[in-house]
């Protein structure tokens, strides 16, 4: 009985762990993103596989973002685009594309000194404050 009561508290203790590692960081608003950053990588699992990017974020005070990308194998070396977003209850809301009122949500899953990695609908994105 002790043994068993044992694998329950280590497991029940994994779990904890294991949700506490993965839960979201919430924001109390945009003060806690403004400014630029370096979208360095993405990838579809939080410890999955990561494709290394070359893109900036700026969070701007008025409510924009303004991203800009560069691809050297595209037709378009670099790429800007802007966007609204906002924080909503602890979470990012950003413009999906200009001129289109659809928004997808980005939690913040981890923090750590200049580093955040965001959780967004189908992708983790890891970035680095400049």
């Amino acid at each position: 009985m002790r043994i068993i009561n044992c694998v329950k508290n280590a497991s029940l203790a994994a779990l904890l762990f294991t949700s506490m590692a993965h839960a979201d960081v919430a924001l109390k608003d945009s003060s806690e993103i403004l400014g630029h950053w370096s979208v360095t990588a993405e990838s579809l699992k939080l410890d999955g596989e990561k494709k290394l990017i070359k893109s900036a974020w700026d969070f701007k005070n008025d409510g924009t973002l303004t991203a800009i990308s560069t691809d050297s194998l595209g037709r378009t070396k670099e790429m800007t685009v802007v966007v609204k977003y906002s924080v909503e209850d602890g979470v990012i809301k950003k413009q999906l594309s200009p001129g289109r009122e659809k928004y997808e949500s980005c939690s913040v899953v981890q923090r750590e000194g200049s580093d955040m990695t965001l959780k967004c609908t189908n992708l983790f994105l890891f970035l680095t404050k400049k």
